[in-house]
């Protein structure tokens, strides 16, 4: 059976540009060095948090496009080196400070016939301080002209600190709730125009079309593949650590059985606890965790890292206090309801890529193989999904344009009060408003 292969990358910028030369040298360090998954995969999913500054990202458009573009130019360099493959960026969307960028390489892109996008904030009077942006693509699958593999993608980024891992489950029920897919017809004809690729014309239109008539804008639609990547924030621990703790934390090159080996503390991390009690990210799967905790670093640490001093250690290097954990996740829903084993998403490297000196966190990335078994195609009628753990809140709509407009204003608030090009708008305009009450005074006393 023909497959699609998938390379998700998950990163907390830290509101910091990404340094492209050093970040395109490490980008595919998840993938396999031979064998399966080692080629260049068909797409690519960015899930970045904290993107830019908070009135960057909240007032969007061309105040976020420096950031996106360095992750463009991250690609693009990463596959040069690697490949001789050129990656398209169909599809970059945000909610606040959380992004999500979708990469085609240039002989698939003609594959995708549709896409569909959602937002939703989950931070303060639910704004996109912390929330959610989605994406579902339809890949068209040779031989069923009318039919598409669907895909979703959604990044994320969750409720902070040790002890806030109820609200955390919160914002995933916020998530399912409020993460209402629109169609964009025509983000489907910009893709068109992007692919240029005449043959496929057709079973782009025909496939669009059957979407159309009958889509899911849930979450857990039947006939979707998922992927969520994310800045999930679930900790090792439900109370900050004490100073004698701190001496157990995780270390370099132990034996397993010494008590600072990660693996232990790998046993107490919250989101596999939650999972498995049923009270969050149901239905969903993860790879094994085979690599140490991805936050907190110390600024010692990035310091190093930022002077060029690679010795290894920097990379077990930890704030003092936070609890060292996997914030950073990739999480997948392992197959739709109309499939039977066959068509289950097949994990092939799950792994942490380097610190870089710009965040305390390290990027995580999975690469997967999802099976080209197109919606309806399985002879298997057992239902393996479990129904969606919440409805659709019927105010989701209402809830996030109002969420939109507080964004707006605190994003023009941070601007002129947080950055140097917001200062010195707001001191011309004072200074206008000086002049112009001074002349007019002039005026009045002649």
């Amino acid at each position: 059976m023909d497959a699609l292969s998938v390379y998700v990358l998950t990163f907390n910028c830290a509101r910091n540009l990404a340094d492209v030369d050093v970040f395109a040298n490490h980008f595919f360090d998840a993938l396999p060095a031979s064998g399966a998954g080692s080629s260049a995969p068909d797409l690519i999913f960015l899930s970045l948090q904290e993107i830019a500054p908070i009135a960057y990202s909240f007032l969007g458009g061309s105040f976020l496009l420096p950031y996106f573009d360095a992750f463009r130019r991250v690609v693009q360099k990463a596959a040069a080196q690697k490949w001789d493959h050129h990656y398209v960026n169909f599809l970059t969307d945000n909610t606040g400070m959380t992004g999500l960028m979708l990469f085609a390489r240039d002989d698939t892109l003609g594959k995708i016939a549709w896409r569909d996008t959602a937002h939703v904030g989950v931070g303060v009077q639910e704004m996109g301080n912390k929330g959610a942006v989605g994406a579902r693509l339809g890949y068209v699958v040779e031989g069923h002209p009318s039919k598409t593999v669907d895909l979703t993608f959604v990044a994320a980024h969750l409720a902070p600190m040790e002890d806030s891992y109820e609200q955390r489950n919160l914002d995933w029920k916020s998530i399912v709730e409020r993460l209402v897919f629109t169609h964009n017809s025509n983000g489907s004809k910009r893709l068109a125009e992007l692919s240029s690729v005449d043959e496929n014309t057709s079973l782009l239109d025909d496939a669009a079309s059957a979407h159309a008539e009958g889509s899911r804008r849930d979450l857990f639609a039947p006939n979707a593949y998922l992927f969520l990547a994310g800045d999930l924030n679930y900790r090792t621990s439900n109370i900050g650590p004490s100073i004698r703790e701190i001496e157990h934390f995780p270390r370099r090159n132990v034996d397993i059985d010494n008590p600072s080996h990660y693996s232990h503390l790998l046993k107490n991390d919250q989101l596999v606890r939650e999972m498995s009690y049923g009270r969050t990210f149901h239905s969903l799967s993860e790879a094994p965790i085979d690599f140490p905790p991805t936050y907190k670093y110390s600024d010692a640490a990035r310091e190093a890292v930022r002077r060029g001093l690679d010795t290894g250690d920097h990379e077990w290097e930890w704030s003092n206090h936070r609890w060292p954990s996997w914030c950073d996740r990739v999480l997948f829903l392992d197959k739709p309801s109309w499939v039977g084993e066959a068509g289950k998403v097949k994990p092939i490297a799950y792994d942490a890529l380097p610190l870089f000196a710009q965040s305390d966190h390290r990027p995580v990335a999975l690469v997967a193989s999802v099976p080209l078994l197109p919606s309806g195609a399985s002879s298997s009628t057992e239902n393996v999904r479990a129904v969606a753990p919440f409805s659709i809140d019927p105010n989701w709509k209402s809830k996030r344009d109002m969420a939109r407009r507080k964004e707006i204003v605190v994003g023009a608030l941070a601007y002129l009060g947080l950055t140097r090009e917001g200062n010195g708008l707001l001191l011309a305009s004072l200074l206008g408003i000086f002049g112009a009450w001074f002349i007019l005074r002039s005026m009045l006393e002649v």
